[in-house]
């Protein structure tokens, strides 16, 4: 796929909310923090969790733990919103889990009531709702779903933290946010959970504590990481890179991909339980807690603002999968068109890193016997997910609004993009 027609700056698809000052802070806490159990409980306290809350190494240990303190048994039936993060669905079955996807509605990118009732089976334990693209899903209906059926209500929130003042909805059972690489307020790993049965964390915190605790070199490592894509992350820098890549041959996806992830892709099903069930560190800790104590709505709201801007400018005939949900933040900013990979083309050649495809959010494979969720592969298969807006000067964002609106369309193609 090609890269600029002439060179110059390159806007990249996600800035990283983060300062040179977090990371050095961070840095420095490699070397002198200590007391992760204190550092936890404070962390907790700024969220309003409490004692009604754990903090884990990332939203895929919570989720771990959790399925195994909820008391679910191999063959199980666990109800997931069918795009969502493919380790979550790939944990659950790891446990013997039976995973059935739930279709999205894609203008709110919630599970349709009926969908879910569709799904129930009689081996029906738990419902995993996942927030997209940093907007918020109308629990309410959901929620009176699980309750007429008995079931617990999770709701993965990790990309949506929207501030500490919000962690929690009252009508989930479990809610998940995390605070890896690119997430908002990120402090290169951490996920907080506020789980309302106190049995249940009692028994996920009692797990936890037999966890080894993350090296702190590994920590170091992931803020090193941090610091180079903070500065690759600079249009002009950006635009360097660009080029190198493209004049040597070198994959620039499989490069962020390394950057970004926890761990590399194909790792063993008993590798990734390895790396999942352990506890952050002190440092980790140090840093989740300085990123929350100086949240800065100014910078959230900033954001936002940018979103709007750009969703404004390409206006109705661009299809935006989540267009419908409540309070979106834009923590990536998707649209739907008729030949993905023409317009992911025509971006990266007028200077916008466009992707077509993330590896942490897809359409899950449903098991056999289970009919596809085929609005969400719809949704998926059409999907290019564009440039963050947030920084880009008013000129760029109407250039970009204009390439995309060439070839934009409601139809999306029937290629598949599932896990």
């Amino acid at each position: 796929m090609g890269w600029l027609e002439g060179g110059g700056a390159v806007y990249v698809r996600h800035r990283m909310d983060v300062s040179l000052g977090d990371i050095l802070f961070g840095a420095v806490a490699c070397a002198g923090a200590w007391g992760r159990d204190l550092l936890a409980a404070r962390t907790l306290g700024l969220c309003g969790a409490g004692g009604g809350g754990i903090v884990c190494l990332s939203v895929r240990t919570g989720w771990d733990l959790w399925l195994g303190a909820a008391g679910l048994r191999e063959g199980d039936d666990v109800l997931m919103s069918a795009v969502t993060h493919p380790e979550m669905a790939r944990i659950a079955r790891l446990r013997g889990l039976r995973v059935v996807p739930v279709d999205l509605d894609r203008e709110t990118l919630a599970p349709r009531p009926k969908d879910l009732e569709a799904a129930l089976t009689p081996r029906t334990r738990a419902v995993l709702v996942a927030r997209l693209f940093g907007g918020r899903v109308d629990l309410a209906p959901i929620s009176r779903f699980c309750r007429a059926h008995g079931l617990p209500l999770v709701e993965d929130c990790a990309q949506a933290f929207a501030g500490p003042d919000e962690v929690g909805h009252p009508d989930a059972d479990v809610s998940m946010y995390s605070f890896g690489t690119l997430k908002t307020a990120t402090a290169f790993g951490a996920a907080v959970l506020r789980v309302r049965d106190a049995s249940v964390l009692g028994r996920m915190r009692a797990t936890e504590a037999g966890y080894p605790v993350q090296a702190r070199f590994e920590y170091a490592g992931k803020l090193f990481k941090g610091l180079l894509l903070i500065v690759a992350s600079r249009p002009r820098v950006y635009g360097v890179l660009v080029r190198a890549c493209s004049r040597f041959g070198l994959d620039l996806d499989g490069l962020v991909d390394l950057a970004t992830k926890s761990h590399p892709a194909g790792v063993s099903g008993g590798e990734l339980l390895r790396r999942l069930r352990r506890r952050p560190c002190a440092p980790l800790l140090s840093l989740l807690r300085r990123r929350l104590e100086r949240f800065d709505p100014d910078r959230l709201a900033a954001r936002i603002v940018a979103g709007e801007r750009l969703s404004d400018a390409l206006g109705p005939c661009v299809v935006r999968p989540g267009a419908g949900q409540i309070g979106g933040t834009y923590w990536i900013f998707p649209v739907v068109v008729r030949e993905p990979d023409g317009l992911v083309e025509v971006l990266r050649r007028r200077g916008f890193d466009a992707s077509r495809a993330t590896s942490s959010i897809v359409a899950l494979r449903p098991p056999d016997g289970v009919p596809e969720a085929r609005e969400a592969v719809a949704m998926m298969s059409g999907t290019v997910f564009l440039p963050a807006p947030k920084g880009l000067p008013e000129k760029e964002i109407r250039r970009l609004a204009s390439a995309v609106g060439e070839r934009a369309g409601r139809q999306p193609t029937t290629g598949r993009l599932t896990a």
